[in-house]
């Protein structure tokens, strides 16, 4: 079997490897490892979890073990889709790099722009970045990219889906011709695969599991849900969820539950307070330090339930995850596959439950498609049972949005209806008989022939009483003067406003 120490690493790396507790390489690190030391172009195709980030941040210290970085010029770049996963990145390279005098920085979004700068401008040898930062810096003019040794771009496939591939080719542009590429991916879209022929040269391929594969060490489960009301469904699942949840008991010592949306996350997981479990959410609008706190608390166990989006599904070191919840079945099948490897890392066991509606049968379709397996199906709970408060109407009346625009009671009513927290209505404040008669009185479609032509003979009249005014007026203007004093304004009105004007004939 195969050892870190049969891998022609640096001593001091593997000093820290050894202290970090690790002996023997996954077959990701086994098989990109050797070549990415040989300087060769590398194409590392594997699923989250498999260890992808050391297998390029050990070579990577041992080749830049020699030289000195330059102000403003890295000698290597990684490049990151999420800020948590750059994050990690950094952390992971702090491990491995302790014992030697290598130097990085770590540009992303949610941290001032200042302190960044400065550590660019002293130099450094490992730049970790997303790529909207890192071209923010570039455009700027503080940041140089024609030094670039190697470069890593990690979780391709999840650049794909976020929409940096023209990012990620503008920052290939900017790179030495001669730079050696290390391309990580899960997936291979056609997409990814066109950038592979484009930017690498004869890379070594190293695919140390079919694509789009699901660990062993998971076991999924899926339950169907069928609401009784379709303006409920949210609802009646975060019920279902619970009951799992409880079901779990202490097997399930914390996990991660993934929703589609931010709004729902944030629903989610204050349902989830409310109810008396220890969950926070974590998605792409937070601030970064919220982000990272929530992250460690998770870590260190102070956070039991983690609700996320799908910011948190890819790249995130967290081994001990028991339980991961689909709360929402992802609208892209890829996702389901690295939503779930959360859990079950390293050899451990985990369990994957996802909670589906008839809604979701095209992408329950599509993940059973690439997975090239049925997805288990299991009942819910024994004795669950949705209450009546989940059956009911939402309590916000439906009929109050439609009428919006068209029924002038409906506005009024909402006007005297003060609103209470969480959507509670308050009764209606009295309102009195002229405007309950003006507000309620019904529209008629088509007006009756008399009214039309009583309506018409009042426009007539109307017309034929402003046409003697504007003659009068007209007149005045033509005389240059009043002939009526000015009404209206009492005993002090000033002199100059009862004069009349006075024009020259020419």
């Amino acid at each position: 079997m195969t050892k870190f120490s049969d891998l022609k690493l640096d001593p001091k790396v593997l000093q820290a490897i050894a202290e970090a507790g690790y002996e023997t390489p996954t077959p990701i690190q086994a098989g990109a490892i050797p070549p990415a030391l040989e300087g060769r172009d590398v194409l590392g195709i594997a699923q989250t979890g498999t260890g992808k980030t050391a297998s390029f941040t050990l070579p990577m210290i041992t080749l830049l073990g020699r030289g000195r970085a330059r102000a403003r010029m890295p000698r290597s770049l990684v490049l990151a889709p999420t800020r948590e996963l750059a994050a990690q990145v950094a952390e992971n390279f702090d491990v491995y790099s302790k014992h030697t005098k290598l130097t990085k920085a770590l540009l992303i979004g949610g941290v001032s722009f200042t302190e960044q700068d400065k550590l660019i401008d002293r130099g450094v040898d490992v730049l970790i970045a997303t790529p909207g930062r890192l071209l923010d810096h570039f455009e700027r003019g503080k940041l140089l990219l024609t030094g670039v040794q190697i470069m890593v771009v990690d979780e391709a496939d999840r650049m794909l889906d976020m929409g940096f591939i023209p990012d990620i080719e503008r920052i290939f542009s900017l790179t030495p011709f001669t730079r050696q590429t290390l391309f990580y991916s899960a997936t291979m879209a056609p997409e990814i695969e066109r950038i592979t022929n484009a930017f690498l040269h004869t890379p070594a391929r190293i695919e140390v599991a079919r694509q789009a594969t699901t660990s062993e060490t998971i076991e999924q489960r899926l339950i169907e849900l069928t609401p009784t009301r379709k303006d409920q469904t949210a609802k009646q699942k975060r019920e279902l969820l619970r009951a799992v949840i409880a079901a779990e008991g202490e097997a399930c010592t914390n996990a991660i539950l993934f929703c589609n949306r931010k709004t729902e996350v944030d629903i989610l997981a204050k349902s989830l307070k409310t109810h008396g479990l220890n969950a926070a959410p974590i998605h792409g609008d937070l601030d970064q330090s919220q982000r990272m706190k929530t992250l460690d608390g998770f870590r260190d166990g102070s956070v039991r339930f983690l609700v996320a989006s799908d910011v948190a599904a890819r790249g995130l070191d967290i081994p001990a995850v028991s339980h991961v919840f689909n709360f929402d079945v992802p609208s892209h099948a890829e996702d389901y596959v690295h939503r779930i490897g959360r859990t079950g890392r390293a050899g451990r066991k985990g369990v994957a439950v996802t909670i589906a509606t008839p809604a979701d049968q095209k992408y329950l379709d599509a993940i059973e498609h690439l997975v090239k397996a049925k997805l288990p199906r299991v009942d819910a709970p024994e004795g669950f049972t949705l209450s009546e408060a989940a059956q009911r109407p939402p309590r916000k009346d439906d009929d109050k949005g439609k009428s919006r625009g068209r029924d002038r009671g409906s506005r009024d009513d909402r006007r005297s209806r003060p609103i209470k927290p969480h959507g509670e209505e308050a009764p209606l404040e009295p309102v009195s008989p002229s405007v309950t008669a003006a507000t309620t009185a019904p529209a008629e479609e088509t007006p009756r022939p008399d009214r039309q032509e009583r309506r018409e003979d009042r426009r007539d009249d109307k017309k034929s009483e402003r046409k003697p005014e504007r003659r009068r007026d007209e007149d005045r203007r033509d005389r240059g003067g009043r002939d009526e004093p000015v009404v209206g304004m009492g005993d002090h009105v000033p002199d100059f406003l009862m004069r009349g004007l006075k024009t020259e004939k020419v």
